[in-house]
This record gives structure tokens, sequence and C-alpha cells, in this order.
């Protein structure tokens, strides 16, 4: 009885080792922001100056951002986030990671409802529907950090890629999340755990090395 034992103890060992290896690790969950992070945004360089202002000119420690709510105002900040024109180097790579099955992209984006079109039509032009599993904008006009800390847990991300540092600093407080930060020039003495100058050095240093 001892060797029959044995030998049945040696195949279940054998089974499960064989089972392990093929077992395949699940594609890392990454959010990505759209405006400074997959869209090169030249203005997103004065954001540091802004904050600057609020916090100390204005006296507004509490983080709230602003929403265009006459026409007027809307027309400008179209015209605003359409200084949002080139996509940003690392966008491919994206597409690559998601065809190798090594991660889920989701696009997850504050930009307010009435600017929800842009952002699908961005999408479409640039053959992105079968890159991002989801595609999701501030359609109920929540403010920007909470709508995304409230995707981020919706969507069990993993790790989630922004370039707007009052938002990073927000979400940043669930340990179960990976932040990544795309800073720019006036802000990159800040010291953060994960950064970095650009969406495809976030995708090397965070994604491809781990």
């Amino acid at each position: 009885m001892a060797p029959i034992l044995i030998l049945n103890l040696v195949l279940e060992f054998a089974w499960c080792t064989i089972s392990l290896m093929n077992k395949q690790t699940p594609p890392l969950r990454v959010g990505f922001d759209m405006d400074g992070v997959l869209l090169y945004n030249p203005a997103r360089i004065i954001r540091p100056l802004i904050s600057i202002v609020k916090k100390i000119f204005l006296h507004k420690k509490k983080l709230k951002f602003y929403y265009p709510k006459t026409d007027y105002e809307k027309i400008f900040w179209r015209f605003v986030h359409k200084s949002s024109i080139f996509n940003a180097s690392g966008l491919s790579e994206i597409t690559r990671l998601v065809k190798e099955g090594k991660i889920e992209a989701y696009l997850i984006t504050a930009r307010y409802n009435f600017l929800g079109s842009s952002v699908l039509t961005w999408v479409t032009k640039n053959n992105l529907n079968d890159t991002f599993k989801g595609v999701h904008f501030n359609a109920d006009d929540e403010q920007p950090h909470e709508f995304k800390e409230r995707m981020i847990h919706k969507l069990r991300l993993d790790m989630y890629i922004e370039d707007n540092f009052d938002i990073v600093e927000h979400i940043s407080k669930n340990p179960k999340v990976q932040i990544v930060w795309i800073y720019n020039i006036l802000d990159r003495h800040i010291q953060f755990s994960k950064k970095a100058p650009t969406l495809l050095k976030a995708i090397e240093r965070f994604i491809i090395r781990k």
C-alpha cells in the first residue's frame, strides 16, 4: 500500500505543478487619464502655478475644480481642451500590451458631460475601440477628483496614470491602487514614489518592468 500511496502523492504533486505553470497571470487593470497623459497638452505646464495661486492667494485649501455654467464658458472650455492636440508617445505601447494580454486598459477622463462626445470621437478616430475595455467620461459633472476616485474603485483598477498632482494626492490615499504621476518641468522637484515625465516612460518603468 505504501508504494501506491507514494505514487499517488507524486502524481498529485506533478499535476498541481503543471496546473500552476499553465495558469496565466491575470492582466494588470490600468486606467489612463486623457488630457496630459494619452494626449500631450502644452497648457498643463501652468497647472502648478494655478494650484499655488488657489492655495496661497485665494486661500482655497479644499480641492475643488471649476465647472463652466454658461454657454460662453462652455465654448471657452471646449477651446481650452483643443490644446490637447498631440497623441502622447506610448499610445501604441498600450495597444500592444492589450493585444499581448498583459493589461486591460481603461480610459477615465474627468471631461464634463458637454465634452463627452469629443472623448468618443477621439477614441474612434484613432482606432482605439478595441484597445480600451472601457471609456468613461464625467457624464454627471462630478468633481474630477471624486469622479476618478469612484471609477478607480468601481473598476477595481490595479493602477491609474494621472498628470494632475492635486488629483494624484487625493486618489493615492487608496493603498490598494498604484498611482503613477506624469509630471512636467515646473513640478518635477515634487517627491512621489511613482512618477515619470511622459506616458512612454511611465509604461516602461511601471508596467513593462513589473
